[in-house]
């Protein structure tokens, strides 16, 4: 079943409806992923009225050869066709150099990026400190009391932006009792069940407890953290997380399509994987970040948040961390992976797919859209990374 045929008759066979109880598989992901405004409440995100254009500079990268799964050699073109890429966006030198589409996707079509938005959050957050309004190493407290009695009443914003929060959540997505299946309910992206209760998103965040260990010391990958950040923004700037974001980086960045982000039923934004985002947009962001937070003529995030990212992220708690076997040697700051802490390189990472990957010396920027089937296949995180190196190397 393709993404064309599901819910495209009037109406739709059974078999080929989407609905919450079934958007995040395949094959339904396929449609999902880019209309997750007809399944789910949201808030929009306004484009630049005078948006950025691109000029087009256009490379051959389909013949890219690099290790794909079980250290097999494959191209570019046929792991783009072998997996469930959606689309696929090569900037090289801030130009256009590569564009694929597939399952009914387009370059101005929004589509979920998950946790890819912690990169935009972290991103604005630079925005928001360079005005004055945030402090990172405040308590978190200082901005929303409401967390005092939950693990958040000892950590500071710091640890909420580098995920070294000491709490005991477990990231797991295929747990069907699990935390994530918990968060998923009071985030409203799946349907409560028939005599169960579900706090609401805000109120979920507080019940969130502490795992013994020290604030700081361990990168712990946990969504709730960027959703705690986000109404942190809220109460400091006195507005909505998708105004903020709209007027302090979608618009000076130059983007083109309105990009918006999923609510929970009293109207909190999921600012940790909610935003939807046109790929040329996503490809505007990541060179923004690579020029050092310039974009459209302007300086968007501040220069000093982006060298504070790269040279201030701390290795150490990585290593303790979760994901240290995923990515050897690398560090996490202010929700950017660097993945090589030599080359600077940098990686925006969600779930099914989704990736920035940015890399200052080839000029190089990549944008993967996906629905894959399996939400965090480390196997695939591998085989796409090498991929988008192969990618910088080719331009190198």
């Amino acid at each position: 079943m393709t993404a064309k045929r599901l819910m495209s008759e009037f109406p739709p066979a059974r078999d080929k409806i989407v609905t919450l109880a079934n958007w995040r598989k395949q094959p339904f992901s396929d449609w999902s992923f880019h209309n997750v405004r007809q399944l789910l409440p949201t808030a929009n995100i306004p484009a630049s009225k005078t948006p950025s254009t691109f000029e087009s500079s256009l490379a051959e990268l389909g013949h890219v050869t690099f290790e794909g799964f079980g250290g097999k050699q494959v191209t570019l073109n046929a792991l783009l066709r072998e997996t469930r890429a959606k689309g696929f966006t090569v900037l090289h030198r801030g130009k256009i150099a590569s564009e694929w589409f597939a399952h009914g996707l387009d370059p101005m079509t929004p589509h979920i990026v998950f946790s890819v938005s912690k990169s935009i959050t972290g991103a604005l957050g630079g925005i928001l400190a360079d005005r004055g309004l945030l402090d990172p190493k405040r308590p978190v407290t200082d901005y929303v009391p409401e967390m005092a009695a939950s693990v958040y009443g000892g950590c500071n914003v710091r640890h909420l932006l580098d995920m070294t929060v000491g709490i005991s959540f477990v990231e797991d997505y295929v747990d069907p009792d699990g935390d994530v299946a918990k968060y998923r309910l009071a985030v409203g992206w799946d349907v409560i069940p028939p005599g169960k209760n579900s706090p609401a998103l805000r109120e979920y965040l507080g019940t969130q407890k502490p795992d013994g260990k020290k604030h700081g010391d361990t990168f712990h990958y946990v969504s709730t953290n960027t959703d705690l950040l986000g109404w942190v923004y809220e109460r400091a700037a006195g507005r909505a997380y998708a105004d903020l974001l709209s007027e302090y980086l979608w618009q000076p960045m130059g983007a083109e399509v309105d990009a918006y982000i999923t609510l929970d039923r009293e109207g909190a934004m999921r600012t940790a994987g909610g935003i939807c985002a046109a790929p040329r947009d996503l490809a505007r962001f990541g060179e923004m970040i690579r020029r050092r937070g310039v974009a459209n003529g302007k300086q968007v995030v501040p220069g000093w948040w982006i060298d504070d990212m790269i040279d201030n992220g701390d290795p150490q708690p990585w290593a303790r961390g979760e994901f240290a076997e995923v990515f050897p040697g690398a560090s996490y700051r202010s929700k950017f992976y660097q993945i090589d802490r030599k080359r600077h390189t940098l990686l925006c990472w969600g779930i099914h797919g989704q990736f920035i990957y940015i890399d200052p010396p080839s000029e190089v920027v990549v944008v993967r859209n996906g629905a894959d089937d399996i939400p965090a296949d480390f196997d695939s995180v591998r085989a796409w990374r090498r991929a988008c190196d192969a990618v910088a190397k080719h331009f190198s």
